[in-house]
């Protein structure tokens, strides 16, 4: 017989607050949300969260204290335990990583460790879909190849294509494409990242264009197909692990690399060294490792990774939950807006008296630029527009600062949201729910205890 499926508290919260509520905090069923956090409720939900909610008045019906938030999607709603996060560790990577899975190796990096202005190695997200493979003895000796749709097919090996080609470098951000898909509710399948499946780093290359160029692609071209030799998991040689592409006009872009260098020391085999693709501000996964080939099709290229609800996502909104409609489905291509703050820390507890907290963060919106980002500390009820620092080029990601006042001792949320340069801003829930959790990307929020 099929085993019930617990539901988590946050699950509980979307479909039935009144209920979530007396599940955590032995809230009376019948007693409104403003109600219950002007009576004992309000006081149980303080013990919880470990002082008195300073804006508790604001607080908006049926929220999960951010200070609770990850602990409840991990807590069923009866007493079965929720599995306990696994540690992480891998040469030269920082072990405040969290692991997600181990086959394939996927593991993200907490939003304060993202505090950096360029993400170091130590720090940046591990994705993979199949299995690792060995690093080449001699990295120069490693080849390329350029067919399909082209005029002169081409054969090049890493030596040949620092020689022929000039070298340049971009800042840009690299993100999963189901970066924030833990927000989702029902959830999503596949690995439950928050907001760690990105980093910014600097890439060191040839330009994609320049050598495609030099192939000649045909008038008959209009999508690439990337190749890696990452074995599938099933360990199946004549099966592909993920072969995804873009349009060529996405391909042509000045910042679209044939990268050899991660943050001026030569790419590590983690991150698909010593050659992968750099396609900024789209889902990471076109940004293939390993890369041994690119052939140009003469129409939307349908390898693994590319069909179905497969990195893409519905163009009219579907029913949470429900049987997706293939038909209803686009690609997805550039990466939606995503403002995180990297200091301080979820759970930052600070001394007694403290009235004023210095803020950092960073944003980014895939192909656009980030207009603005705002702070605020009484849940959303009232915004403060941050300082936000230019990108070094684009596809950077922005930094921003800000100080905020806090009143008076107790609990605090800081929330944050981040605004494209097409007006469109964060949502407060992971919006457009999809089978496969693209595109999740609600409001940062941190708690913060002063005293």
């Amino acid at each position: 017989m099929a085993r019930k499926r617990e539901r988590s508290i946050d699950e509980i919260y979307a479909a039935d607050p009144e209920r979530a509520d007396a599940i955590a905090f032995g809230r009376t069923t019948g007693v409104s949300r403003r109600g219950f956090l002007n009576g004992a409720g309000l006081a149980a939900m303080s013990a919880a969260v470990g002082g008195t909610i300073v804006h508790s008045a604001t607080m908006p019906g049926g929220l999960i204290p951010a200070a609770l938030a990850q602990e409840a999607k991990k807590a069923p709603e009866t007493a079965a335990a929720a599995k306990a996060p696994q540690p992480f560790s891998f040469p030269g990577k920082d072990p405040g990583l969290t692991l997600l899975g181990d086959r394939p190796l996927v593991a993200e990096t907490p939003e304060h460790l993202l505090d950096d202005e360029t993400t170091p190695f130590s720090k940046f997200f591990i994705r993979n879909n199949g299995q690792i493979p060995d690093p080449p003895s001699q990295p120069d000796s490693w080849e390329l190849t350029i067919d399909g749709e082209v005029n002169t097919p081409l054969k090049l090996t890493l030596g040949e294509l620092k020689k022929r080609f000039a070298e340049k470098s971009v800042f840009a951000v690299l993100e999963c494409g189901g970066n924030g898909r833990s927000f989702y509710s029902p959830p999503a399948r596949g690995n439950q990242w928050t907001n760690g499946g990105a980093g910014c780093a600097k890439w060191t290359g040839v330009s994609l264009a320049e050598v495609l160029k030099a192939a000649g692609p045909k008038s008959s071209a209009v999508y690439t197909a990337h190749y890696g030799t990452d074995q599938h998991l099933s360990g199946d040689p004549k099966q592909l692990t993920l072969s995804r592409g873009v349009p060529i006009p996405k391909a042509m872009e000045a910042e679209a690399l044939l990268v050899w260098a991660m943050n001026d020391a030569p790419l590590q085999n983690i991150h698909g060294g010593p050659l992968r693709l750099m396609i900024p501000g789209w889902p990471g996964s076109a940004s293939h490792k390993w890369l041994s080939k690119i052939t140009l099709r003469d129409k939307e290229h349908d390898g693994p990774g590319m069909t179905g609800t497969s990195y893409r996502v519905p163009i009219q909104p579907m029913v949470p939950g429900s049987k997706p409609d293939p038909k209803n489905f686009k690609i997805l291509e550039s990466m939606p807006v995503r403002g995180i703050i990297t200091n301080p820390a979820n759970g930052t507890k600070l001394a007694a008296g403290t009235r004023e907290v210095a803020l950092r963060g960073a944003a980014w919106a895939g192909d656009l630029t980030v207009k603005a980002v705002h702070v605020s500390t009484d849940f959303g009820a009232t915004w403060q527009q941050t300082q936000l620092g230019a990108p070094r080029n684009r596809f950077d990601w922005q930094r921003w600062t800000a100080s905020v006042k806090l009143p008076s001792d107790g609990y605090y949320e800081i929330w944050v949201r981040a605004t494209d340069s097409q007006d469109r801003a964060q949502p407060h829930v992971a919006a457009n729910w999809n089978p496969q959790g693209y595109g999740g990307n609600p409001m940062h929020r941190v708690a913060v205890l002063v005293g």
